[in-house]
C-alpha cells in the first residue's frame, strides 16, 4: 500500500493514514486535501511509507496534492516534529499554525500579484496640484516614494478609503506594476561606522564560523553596538549568497531594525513577518523567504518556522526576552528552536542581549555556547545610575522631588526624559478606605484598573469593563480613592507639575491603532516630545539620541514576587530601561525610586555589572535546585469549577508519583491569578535533574492523564515554563 501519514489541524496528538497513487519524490512536506469526517481538510504529509496504524479497509485516499507551493523542506518538517514532541502539542496544530493562513485552506492559494510602484509620469508630476481632498492619494504616493514599491494590499491598509485612491492612481497612469527588484548595493566600508575593538573581534570570530553550527552569546552593554555587529554579519552572509533570519521579541522593534538594514543595503529584499502583517502580504513575504528572494527575514517568534532555502545565519536579538516564549497553545521557545534550527542547517547563531537569560549565560560558562563581550558603548558613555530613597521623600503623585527636579533640568536644557512605570491605566485599584472594598473583577480573581480617560474600571486579564461607582457598593462611602500609579496618572501629574512639557504616553492602550507606535517614535525623533511616560514597550531596542534621563517608578513590587525568576526579570528590565539614557553625546542619568536602596539587586544594577548579578543568581539557583540546573514542566488546568481543577490535578499528581521515575512532583496549587474570565485555574509542577529524565517521564505520564474521563477540564503542558 502506498501510504502517507498526514498532519491535520485537529486537537489530536497523532498523524492520519491516507493512500496515494504512488510514492514518488517530493511528497514529504507536501500540502494535501484529504477527506476527514464528512468534509475535506488541508494537511501536510509528515511521513511517507511505513506500516498503517489502522485497518486497511478504513484508509481513505488523498483527494488532491497541492502543487501551488513547494513542499515544506525537510528541516522544517523535522523542526515541527521536534516542537510537537518536546512541547507536547498535537503535531497537526503545530505545522498548520506555522503556515500562512491561505496555505491552511483545502484549496490552492492565489498567485502573488506584482508590487505597485510610481511611474515616470508620477515622478515628474507636481503633486501639489492634486485636489486638497485627495488625502489618501497623497498618502499612497508618499509611501511609495519612501519605500519604492509595495503590494496593493499593503497600500490599501494605509487608511480607510485607500483602495479607491490606489485604483484612481492606476487609472491615471501614476501607478503600475514594479519592475524587477533593484540589485543589492552593499555599503562600502567607508559608509559604515568604524567598529570598536570588541565589535571587530566579535564580527571576525562569528564570521570565521560560517558554514558550521556555532552558538554565540553576544553579551553587550546597552548601546555597545550589537546591531552594528548584526549588520556586518549580514553583509558577509550576502557576499556568500546566504540568507539571514533575525528574530526579535516584539513587533514594535521590527520597523527600526528594518529601516537600518534597508539604509545599509539599498535595494535589498527584506521580509518582515509578524502578526500585524495582512495575510495576503504575509504569504507573499513567506514565499520570498522560501524561494531565497528575501535575503533577510525579520520576525517575531513564529518566524522561526519560516522556510529559507539559502539560510546562512540566525540572529536572536534580546534573547532573554520572555516574549520569545509562546504563553498559550504551543508553548514553545523561539530562541531554543532557533538554536536547534541552526544546528540542523549547520549555520552560526548569535544570541544577543545586555542581560542574557541565566540559561544562556550558564551555557556560555560551561562552554556549550561561545561567549563574546562588548563591555563599552560604541559612541557614548554608560549612564550614571542611582537610587532615590523614597522612605525619606514626600512623593507627589508617585514622583519624588529629586526626580521632578531632574526632569525640570532636562526640560530647560532641551533634552528628553523617560518616566518608566510598568502599569498602564490611571491607578491599579480603586479602594474604599472605610471598609477595604477594592473594585474586584466579577470574572477574575483580580482587581479592576481605573482608566480615567474613559472613566471606566477595566480588567487587564479578561477585558471586562464597568463604570466607576459613585459610592462604595459595600458600605456606601462616597470617598473612593485611586491606589497606586499607572501611566495615565503619571502623565496627568507631569502635566500639572511641568505644564510647559510636551508629555507623550506610550503603552498598550495608546498604541492600539495601526502604525500608532511608529508615529509616536517618529515624534520623539523629531523632538516633538519632552517627556515620555511608558511601560516596558520602551525598555529595549529603541534609540532616542536626545533622551538623557530615565526615572523608574514602582520597581519594588517585583521584589515581593514568589516567582524564583523575579529577580532575573527585574534586573533585566531595569538594565534595559536604563540603557535608553545617554546614547549620544550628552551624558545619561537614571534615577530608580525605591524603599530598598541598599538591596543587592539594586547595587548590581547601579554598578551595571551583569556578571556580578548572574554569578550570584546562578549560585542560588544551583543551591536551591532551580533551572538551569534542573528541568521543569508545568501542567496547567482550567475549568468552570474549582473542584474539577483540584480533582484533575490531584489525579495527575497521584499518577505521576505511581510511576516512581527520577522526578520531583510538587503539590498542586492554584495559579497566581486563580480565576480568569470565569474559569478556575491551577498548576502542578514537576522537576527533573536531566532533560532526558523529564521527557521520559512525560512519555509515561501523558497517556495516563489523557485517558482520564474529565472532559470539563482543559489542560496542557508548559515545558521549560517562564511563568509559574
Amino acid at each position: 500500500m502506498n501510504l502517507v501519514r498526514v498532519a491535520l489541524d485537529v486537537p489530536v496528538a497523532t498523524l492520519f493514514d491516507y493512500k496515494v497513487r504512488s510514492l514518488g519524490p517530493g511528497l514529504l512536506g507536501a500540502r494535501v486535501v484529504v477527506p476527514f469526517g464528512r468534509g475535506r481538510r488541508a494537511g501536510v504529509i509528515i511521513e511517507v511509507g511505513g506500516e498503517p496504524q489502522v485497518a486497511a479497509a478504513r484508509i481513505k485516499s488523498v483527494l488532491e496534492i497541492l502543487t501551488d507551493e513547494p513542499p515544506l523542506p525537510p528541516d522544517i518538517v523535522q523542526l515541527v516534529q521536534f516542537a510537537s514532541r518536546y512541547y507536547r502539542f498535537p503535531i497537526g496544530q503545530v505545522v498548520l499554525a506555522a503556515l500562512p493562513q491561505q496555505l491552511r485552506r483545502a484549496r490552492p492559494s492565489r498567485a502573488d500579484q506584482p508590487p505597485l510602484a510610481l511611474t515616470p509620469d508620477a515622478l515628474a508630476a507636481d503633486w501639489s496640484r492634486l485636489s486638497p481632498r485627495a488625502v489618501n492619494q497623497r498618502r499612497v504616493l508618499e509611501y511609495l516614494r519612501k519605500h519604492g514599491s509595495a503590494d496593493a494590499s499593503a497600500l490599501r491598509d494605509l487608511a480607510p478609503g485607500a483602495s479607491r485612491a490606489v485604483r484612481d492612481l492606476v487609472e491615471r497612469g501614476w501607478l503600475d506594476h514594479a519592475a524587477q527588484e533593484a540589485p543589492i548595493e552593499l555599503t562600502s566600508p567607508a559608509g559604515a561606522p568604524s567598529l570598536t575593538l570588541g565589535q571587530e573581534r566579535a564580527v571576525a570570530a562569528i564570521d570565521a564560523s560560517a558554514g558550521q553550527f556555532a552558538p554565540w552569546l553576544l553579551l553587550g552593554v546597552t548601546g555597545s553596538g550589537k546591531t552594528e555587529v548584526y549588520l556586518q554579519l549580514i553583509a558577509r552572509a550576502l557576499t556568500r549568497a546566504r540568507q539571514t533570519l533575525l528574530l526579535v521579541p516584539e513587533i514594535n522593534l521590527t520597523p527600526q531594525l528594518e529601516g537600518r538594514i534597508a539604509q545599509r543595503f539599498p535595494g535589498l529584499s527584506i521580509a518582515s513577518l509578524h502578526s500585524n502583517v495582512p495575510e495576503a502580504e504575509r504569504l507573499k513575504r513567506w514565499r520570498a523567504a522560501e524561494s531565497g528572494r528575501a535575503r533577510v527575514v525579520i520576525g517575531t517568534r513564529l518566524a522561526v518556522f519560516t522556510p529559507m532555502s539559502h539560510l546562512g545565519l540566525i540572529v536572536v536579538d534580546e534573547e532573554h526576552d520572555a516574549s520569545l516564549k509562546q504563553q498559550d497553545g504551543l508553548r514553545y521557545s523561539a530562541r531554543d528552536l532557533a538554536v536547534l534550527r541552526a544546528k540542523q542547517r549547520s549555520v552560526p547563531i548569535v544570541l544577543g542581549s545586555a542581560t542574557p537569560s541565566l540559561e544562556s549565560y550558564a551555557n556560555a560558562v560551561v562552554g556549550r555556547y561561545r561567549l563574546l563581550e562588548l563591555p563599552v558603548r560604541a559612541a557614548s558613555q554608560l549612564p550614571r545610575i542611582g537610587c532615590v530613597d523614597t522612605r525619606r521623600q514626600r512623593l507627589r503623585e508617585g514622583l519624588s522631588q529629586p526626580l521632578i527636579e531632574a526632569l525640570g533640568q532636562r526640560l530647560a536644557a532641551g533634552e528628553q526624559s523617560l518616566v518608566f512605570v510598568n502599569r498602564r491605566g490611571y491607578a491599579p485599584a480603586l479602594i474604599c478606605f472605610a471598609c477595604g472594598w477594592a473594585a474586584p473583577c466579577t470574572r477574575c480573581s483580580a482587581r479592576l484598573v481605573l482608566h480615567l480617560q474613559r472613566t471606566v474600571l477595566r480588567c487587564h486579564y479578561c477585558g471586562h469593563e464597568e463604570g466607576v461607582p459613585h459610592a462604595c457598593p459595600s458600605c456606601g462611602n462616597v470617598d473612593l480613592s485611586p491606589a497606586g500609579h499607572g501611566t495615565q496618572r503619571i502623565e496627568h501629574a507631569l502635566g500639572e507639575l511641568l505644564p510647559h512639557a510636551r508629555v507623550l504616553r506610550v503603552d498598550r492602550d495608546s498604541t492600539r491603532r495601526r502604525a500608532a507606535f511608529e508615529r509616536m517614535r517618529a515624534s520623539v525623533h523629531e523632538h516633538a516630545v519632552d517627556i515620555l511616560v511608558g511601560t516596558q514597550m520602551l525598555a529595549k531596542g529603541h534609540d532616542f539620541p536626545r533622551l538623557t534621563l530615565v526615572g523608574v517608578i514602582n520597581a519594588d513590587s517585583a521584589l515581593y514576587s514568589s516567582d524564583f525568576r523575579a529577580a532575573e526579570k527585574l534586573f533585566a528590565l531595569l538594565t534595559q530601561v536604563a540603557g535608553r539614557a545617554g546614547r549620544a553625546e550628552a551624558a545619561g542619568e537614571v534615577l530608580i525610586q525605591t524603599d530598598f536602596p541598599h538591596h543587592p539587586l539594586y547595587a548590581a544594577v547601579c554598578r551595571q555589572s551583569y556578571a556580578e548579578f548572574a554569578q550570584q543568581a546562578l549560585a542560588e539557583r544551583r543551591e536551591l535546585g532551580f533551572p538551569p540546573y534542573t528541568y521543569q514542566v508545568l501542567l496547567r488546568a482550567e475549568a468552570l469549577k474549582r473542584e474539577a481543577v483540584d480533582d484533575f490535578l490531584g489525579m495527575a499528581a497521584r499518577e505521576a508519583r505511581r510511576l516512581q521515575l527520577q522526578v520531583e512532583v510538587y503539590e498542586p496549587v492554584p495559579a497566581p491569578i486563580a480565576r480568569i474570565a470565569g474559569r478556575e485555574r491551577g498548576h502542578l509542577l514537576v522537576q527533573a535533574g536531566a532533560r532526558e529524565d523529564l521527557q521520559n517521564f512525560l512519555d509515561a505520564w501523558e497517556p495516563r492523564i489523557s485517558n482520564a474521563q474529565l472532559s470539563q477540564v482543559r489542560w496542557g503542558f508548559d515545558v521549560d515554563p517562564l511563568e509559574l
